[in-house]
């Protein structure tokens, strides 16, 4: 995209029906490691995460615990939710939850447009519903219970019973959008291909009406014209994305950020790219710009499932391991879009080649010679040769390749190109041997061109990898000297991080801590 675009990027909002698992926290850093990219490439990026607090699901865990739902969602949000964002370094512009009064009002305009269009009418319903899904099943959906649910009909990604619900409810005219939807399909509208393909057979089989309210609990947003039904929690939980850039509220505000990047797990495509574009079209607002489905996280070949007890808390990682580490895990091990599986082994072997002896070594003994040789002034270098020169073009190609890989969503692909920096500048140390340049004051002029070699090379990373690991790149900026010359991180334009010469001879090195500090822990 060119720069100074508009880049408006979601999470799902998430249910806080209990505490947030590794899965989330996952989808967070994704979106927010985009949104940190694009905000430092000068695009007008916006990032909104949030809570969906309504339904039955929600009511029934409230009454459990002995409070009111509204009670019960506020503890959820401001005890887990909200620590969650800062846990993991979560830089978003704004956080929506469903029970805001700007959240309600805009629904109710939404829903009230779609009706005066034509869209929505009423009629009687009768299905099996998962109240952990908050969703009615279809017959691919439902299989047979075993064990203690042994003749029932269970839901396949709950393994409980369903619920045979039959209610007077108002319907959307989803199957009117059969063909407007399978010519949006032909565009890249859904990534990666594999979701594509599995959203168009889905409706190539044929849609049926989407009953949107309900009239058997409260718990929810109000139908404007029938006060005696509520908004079915998912149209509510969808509209967020529009609501909060001011959908009937704020004009000006919802034409500049709209339409968003959604970015979502597998299991909830289908909302975001059947019902939410269909509705949309209903209401004759543009459709998003897309919406990019990534895989699960499995744990010992299990998707993480806080019903089966197999979620991790983030703060289990970080509390080890430290934010950063957590972020470029997941976002460099797991192909974005595909499934991934989590080990501690594997987190464990990661950090200690990739980050500590990687990375982290590199700025560790690049500071340290330049304050050894030049008294903590990074040298002019002098005349370039072969391995200068192939390192220059190292960084210029990687900084391209990550800023296409971005644009394809692809932030594993990205950290890929980038790491080819690392790889090749402490493979450049070890050639290049400083240590032994230093011994000989005829070569001077050689060592000053190795280490700012080092130095400009690692200048180029801590901006191509500050939306991954956004406190190790700015400790490593400081100790650069690129603070006081360059000014602050964040400001760097990253699709320039590639040019060379940046840093100025001259900049003030200072000490740098192991950026990446050797961890003792059994696994």
């Amino acid at each position: 995209m060119r720069t100074g675009e508009s880049f408006y990027i979601t999470t799902p909002i998430y249910y806080p029906s209990d505490v947030p698992h590794i899965g989330h926290g996952y989808t967070t850093v994704a979106v927010d490691a985009l949104a940190r990219w694009h905000r430092q490439a000068g695009d007008d990026t916006w990032m909104l995460t949030g809570t969906d607090e309504h339904g039955q699901k929600m009511l029934r865990a409230a009454a459990a615990n002995g409070a009111t739902p509204q009670e019960w969602v506020d503890r959820l949000v401001s005890e887990a939710w909200f620590p969650l964002l800062k846990t993991l370094d979560i830089a978003n512009d704004d956080f929506i939850r469903t029970t805001q009064q700007r959240h309600e009002e805009r629904v109710q305009k939404f829903v009230q447009a779609i009706y005066d269009r034509g869209y929505i009418y009423a009629g009687e319903f009768e299905a099996l519903y998962c109240v952990g899904c908050e969703e009615f099943k279809t017959e691919s959906e439902i299989v047979d219970g075993t064990g203690p649910f042994e003749g029932l009909k269970v839901c396949a990604i709950h393994s409980k019973p369903l619920e045979l619900l039959r209610e007077k409810n108002y319907f959307f005219k989803l199957s009117e959008f059969q063909d407007k939807l399978l010519d949006l399909y032909k565009t890249d509208f859904v990534r990666p291909e594999s979701a594509r393909n599995e959203v168009v057979s889905f409706v190539k089989q044929g849609l049926k009406d989407l009953s949107i309210s309900r009239s058997t609990f409260d718990w929810g947003i109000t139908v404007p014209w029938d006060e005696s039904h509520v908004i079915y929690v998912w149209v509510d939980a969808l509209l967020n994305y529009a609501t909060a850039v001011g959908y009937g509220a704020e004009p000006e505000e919802f034409a500049r950020r709209w339409p968003a990047y959604h970015v979502v797990g597998k299991d909830i495509l289908r909302f975001h790219a059947v019902i939410w574009p269909a509705m949309l079209m209903a209401a004759g607002v543009e459709v998003p710009r897309g919406v990019f489905a990534h895989g699960w996280l499995l744990v010992g070949g299990e998707k993480m499932s806080k019903s089966k007890l197999t979620g991790i808390a983030p703060t289990e990682i970080t509390d080890v391991f430290g934010s950063d580490a957590y972020r470029f895990y997941f976002l460099s091990a797991i192909a974005f879009g595909q499934d991934g599986s989590f080990s501690w082994e594997d987190l464990s072997a990661r950090y200690q080649a990739e980050l500590a002896n990687g990375f982290g070594n590199l700025a560790s003994r690049t500071t340290a010679m330049i304050d050894r040789y030049f008294e903590g002034i990074v040298p002019p270098a002098g005349e370039y040769t072969a391995p200068d020169l192939a390192i220059q073009k190292t960084v210029a190609d990687a900084a391209t390749a990550a800023d296409a890989a971005i644009d394809r969503f692809r932030i594993d692909e990205a950290i890929a190109a980038i790491w080819t920096i690392v790889d090749a500048l402490n493979l450049y140390i070890t050639e290049n041997e400083p240590w032994a340049l230093a011994k000989d004051d005829s070569r001077r002029g050689r060592l000053g061109t190795v280490l700012y070699t080092a130095a400009e090379g690692l200048r180029a990373l801590a901006v191509l990898l500050s939306p991954v690991t956004p406190i190790a790149t700015e400790k490593l900026w400081v100790a650069l000297g690129a603070a006081d010359t360059l000014g602050r991180l964040v400001d760097q334009p990253i699709r320039e991080a590639g040019r060379w010469g940046i840093l100025p001879a001259g900049a003030s090195v200072g000490a740098l801590a192991p950026l990446f500090p050797r961890v003792e822990q059994s696994v």
